[in-house]
């Protein structure tokens, strides 16, 4: 990308920070995002808790702290994967998966 001063009618050649951009790239959603592309899809954080059979503020709880089942609800409601909505809770700093271990209950 190229500037030009307009009072001294030179160029000089831009170049991004390579520090800031990759972080820009992995920030997880905000909040309101996530409540707003929910609304979008036609139901709200309480109306899904309460169809997945969970209290209705329960869900509340994946929107300021890791919850797994619980972003998996919030992602699947929206149409996306959890970790494109919180990329920092799957990916570490340079990028490489997190492993995350859903309990089975299905064990008896």
């Amino acid at each position: 990308m190229s500037i030009t001063h307009p009072s001294r009618n030179k160029t000089r050649e831009v170049k991004p920070s390579p520090t800031i951009l990759p972080n820009h790239f992995h920030q997880n959603w905000h909040p309101a995002d996530i409540i707003a592309a929910l609304r979008k899809k036609g139901t709200t954080l309480a109306a899904l808790s309460r169809e997945s059979g969970l209290c209705s503020s329960t869900l509340s709880n994946a929107l300021s702290r890791p919850w797994p089942k619980g972003e998996q609800l919030i992602a699947q409601a929206i149409g996306v994967t959890p970790s494109e909505i919180w990329p920092q809770r799957y990916f570490d700093q340079n990028g490489r998966p997190i492993v995350k271990n859903m309990r089975d209950k299905t064990k008896v």
